[in-house]
């Protein structure tokens, strides 16, 4: 059945990676928090590569190089921070199934530090960048 919303009503917003996003307010400040924040930025910005367009190439480059900027900013275990920067570079301009495989990289480096909801949100977000 389809949400009716009143005239001049707005849609309830979906906040996506939720249990990343927790993820990170929970963990202790240091390295849990940096890994899953971290994370957390990389599968936002591979989720705008789902169904990307054109147009939104120049968008995903800006947003891009200041996540490239701020990801150098963490102290990342080297384990993650390699994947992880290869994501954010990735998401820029490589094809959805690429990004894919690298995705699923970055959730396997970092899944010591991941709780399961976070990982299934990454694993979710792998199927859908692999089509």
């Amino acid at each position: 059945m389809p949400t009716i919303v009143p005239a001049y009503g707005l849609l309830a917003p979906v906040f996506r990676f939720k249990h990343l996003a927790s993820l990170a307010g929970r963990a202790p400040i240091g390295g849990a928090r940096e890994v899953a924040l971290a994370c957390f930025v990389v599968a936002r910005l591979a989720a705008e590569c789902v169904g990307a367009t054109d147009d939104d190439a120049s968008a995903r480059a800006s947003r891009g190089a200041g996540a490239k900027a701020w990801l150098g900013t963490l102290a990342l275990p080297a384990v993650v921070k390699t994947p992880a920067a290869l994501c954010v570079e990735r998401s820029i301009s490589a094809s959805a199934p690429q990004l894919a495989r690298d995705v699923a990289g970055l959730a396997q480096a970092a899944a010591a530090y991941l709780d399961q909801p976070s990982r299934a949100e990454l694993e979710a977000l792998t199927a859908a960048l692999a089509g």
